[in-house]
């Protein structure tokens, strides 16, 4: 198999050899390249300790002084079980390139007192997204866990889960991703459906009963403070870190080489914000950023969605809300933990506890965040106490996950022009100049959506916005030769650099979430649209 870089005039970031082109004979006998790329494509982003040097690199950083890059073992760990497991699967010069450390015990602190900061030790193989995200993360994991299982692969979606649980048990949660400056922070929780994903593959019931104090410690953390608002019993992002998100400072710069930060500087400076209470995050009279701003920036990472203008801009507001996409999960989490516990003799006992607990969220999320008036579900403000008028692709999490009534699906199918376009559906229907915000279509809320339209019955929208995004996908994996992070569905282009202002710029190649949303919402098409897409991503001869 050959890799190639991208070509000079695309502005992707490939990273650590994760954009594959296939080479032009494999193609050309292959009536399906892209399908070929994408099941490739899984071996190409998996890591696993026999090849910790190349897991190791950070493309956000630098290596240490002599190429070294630091690994990181939990303390309550076995290092001298580690260390000669890894002398048996690395070749010497590999090993040179390690600087293998034992971690602090984990609390909000250890992030900072980790230094260098380095790769979070995990003991079974598993997927990076591609780019400069070169390391496991929490809500991509469950895309990719989607791909794997729909390609076969389901020991190594089993593998997936198990490292969650191992973090969850050594580091205390579910890590946005399995590096030292994410310690103080998680990502969406989709750690039941993970596991009932594999579960329902290969029945193995003691498995399920091993797990099920991990999922009550990853649920206690989302349903406990400084997570849960006593106010409405919901819950909400809140990283419990401070000051700068290191990977941020080493990383996000723009072509002038300014960051995230000074961006949001320079906008503070010359706007005039309504959204919120900006004294909060940004002392105008010093010209800096409080405190709070990085604790609020801080949590819109943990959503997974950094950044965007959903929470007034940069999302820095969120910890004040309870956000619909985290208690749609905690919705399913509640319900999902009840249908495992059901097939566990000693623990079915607990079953209705967690299905109270499934309907009491429920209830909660359609009286506070369901707003009559728009037709769409939105984000709860709890201090002013009302919902945040933002149309957002999160107002489908209620459906996939099954919370609608028919009458709330039905009106929330009725704004779909707010974010139809003709690639498929923007994530907003506002311009931020961030990336989670419009013209930008992701995967992941493409899937959701299309899933939750299909839940109430609405098959000819999900089949008509699935064709749209895939055959743009399919266009441009023929001109480019691979998929990557996210796309302008207005313009039907992976050309995005140029339109982002806040957070990266770059568009990540690879992309483990895009490969499995591509194949997921393929095999639900007719027939003949699956061909007609596929032929799509096939150069003429």
């Amino acid at each position: 198999m050959k890799f190639r870089r991208a070509t000079a005039k695309l502005p992707v970031a490939i990273g650590l050899l994760l954009a594959i082109t296939l080479p032009q004979e494999e193609s050309a006998k292959s009536a399906e390249p892209i399908l070929e790329y994408i099941k490739t494509t899984w071996g190409v982003l998996t890591r696993a300790n026999r090849m910790l040097a190349t897991s190791a690199a950070d493309p956000k950083f630098h290596p240490e002084p002599g190429g070294r890059w630091p690994v990181y073992i939990a303390a309550n760990e076995n290092r001298p079980a580690i260390e000669a497991t890894l002398r048996r699967d690395l070749a010497p010069e590999e090993l040179r390139t390690i600087d293998l450390r034992t971690l602090p015990p984990v609390t909000p602190q250890t992030e900072r007192q980790v230094d260098p900061p380095g790769l979070l030790y995990l003991p079974l193989p598993y997927v990076v997204p591609g780019g400069r995200f070169n390391e496991m993360y929490g809500w991509d994991s469950y895309f990719v866990e989607r791909g794997l299982l729909r390609d076969g692969m389901v020991t190594e979606a089993r593998n997936m889960v198990d490292d969650f649980l191992y973090e969850i048990r050594n580091y205390g949660k579910i890590l946005n991703a399995n590096r030292s400056y994410y310690l103080t922070r998680s990502q969406p929780p989709f750690l039941t459906e993970m596991l009932l994903a594999v579960y329902r593959r290969a029945r193995n019931r003691q498995w399920v009963e091993d797990a099920i104090p991990a999922i009550e410690a990853c649920y206690r953390y989302w349903t406990s403070a400084p997570h849960l608002t006593p106010a409405t019993g919901l819950s909400r992002y809140f990283d419990l870190g401070d000051g700068p998100a290191p990977e941020v400072v080493a990383s996000e710069r723009d072509p002038s080489g300014k960051t995230h930060y000074d961006r949001v500087l320079e906008y503070y400076r010359q706007n005039n914000v309504t959204d919120y209470d900006v004294s909060q995050y940004y002392d105008r009279r010093a010209n800096r950023l409080t405190p709070l701003f990085y604790k609020g920036d801080r949590s819109m990472r943990e959503s997974g969605f950094d950044p965007s203008g959903r929470f007034g801009p940069f999302s820095v507001d969120i910890i004040h809300y309870n956000p619909v996409c985290l208690n749609s999960l905690l919705y399913l989490m509640e319900s999902e933990t009840a249908e495992l516990l059901e097939d566990i003799p000693a623990k079915a006992g607990d079953t209705p506890i967690w299905r109270k607990r499934a309907r009491d969220r429920q209830a909660l999320i359609n009286k506070l965040m369901w707003n009559e008036r728009d037709g769409l579900y939105e984000d709860y403000n709890f201090v002013q106490q009302r919902t945040r008028h933002y149309p957002f692709l999160t107002t489908f999490y209620p459906l996939w996950a099954g919370i609608a009534s028919r009458d709330q699906a039905a009106r929330v199918v009725g704004n779909l022009t707010l974010f139809e376009r003709a690639g498929g559906l923007q994530t907003s229907n506002m311009e931020s100049g961030d990336q989670w915000d419009a013209p930008f279509g992701w995967a992941p809320l493409e899937l959701i959506a299309v899933e939750g339209l299909r839940r109430y019955g609405y098959r000819a929208e999900a089949d008509r916005i699935a064709e749209k995004f895939l055959s743009m996908v399919a266009e441009q994996y023929r001109e480019h030769g691979t998929l990557v992070e996210k796309y302008d569905v207005v313009r039907r282009s992976i050309e995005v650099n140029r339109e982002i202002r806040f957070g990266y710029h770059t568009n990540e190649a690879g992309f483990g979430w895009t490969n499995a949303v591509f194949t997921n919402l393929l095999d639900d098409l007719p027939a003949n649209e699956q061909r007609r897409i596929l032929s799509l991503a096939v150069a003429p001869r």
